[in-house]
């Protein structure tokens, strides 16, 4: 256990950056197995799920709690997205993002990547894939460029 805790925090720091395992996984966190394959699935701590872990590409995706202890352990600089104000509401119930809804992004976000969506005053809204780069995000006026998988009001 502690073995794999160790090894999932590698992951979280290769996949988030330096110091990203840490932030994410306290030490008290639990992993749950999966019963079929016996390779880790889900990493909670304090009774709330923080990330799942993908087999088919050895990536987490985050919930609402893991991107609030990401956020507050790490600042995740390189993975979060900036909306504007205009549309949180939206996008905490679970809208994805629009490009022209992109205030700023983290510079090393490629399509695919993890994100945590954050408003103005960097409190978490979201989780979800980015389809676009950075520099997409910006310059484009049309087309999505975040697919939100958690608002923060349907996941609190």
């Amino acid at each position: 256990m502690l073995g794999d805790l160790v090894r999932l925090r590698a992951v979280a720091d290769y996949q988030f950056g330096r110091g990203a395992g840490d932030a994410l996984f306290p030490s008290d966190a639990t992993v749950e197995y999966s019963k079929n394959t016996g390779k880790p699935r889900h990493v909670e701590a304090g009774g709330a799920l923080l990330a799942s872990y993908r087999p088919n590409d050895g990536l987490f995706t985050l919930t609402i709690a893991g991107a609030r202890r990401l956020l507050e352990g790490t600042g995740a600089p390189g993975y979060t997205v900036t909306i504007l104000d205009d549309v949180v509401e939206a996008v905490e119930g679970g809208g994805n993002v629009f490009a022209k809804h992109v205030a700023d992004a983290g510079e090393a976000i490629r399509p695919g990547d993890e994100v945590v969506v954050v408003n103005p005053g960097r409190e978490v809204i979201a989780v979800g894939k980015a389809l676009l780069t950075r520099e997409e995000m910006l310059r484009f006026k049309t087309g999505a460029a975040v697919k939100v998988r958690r608002g923060r009001s349907r996941h609190r």
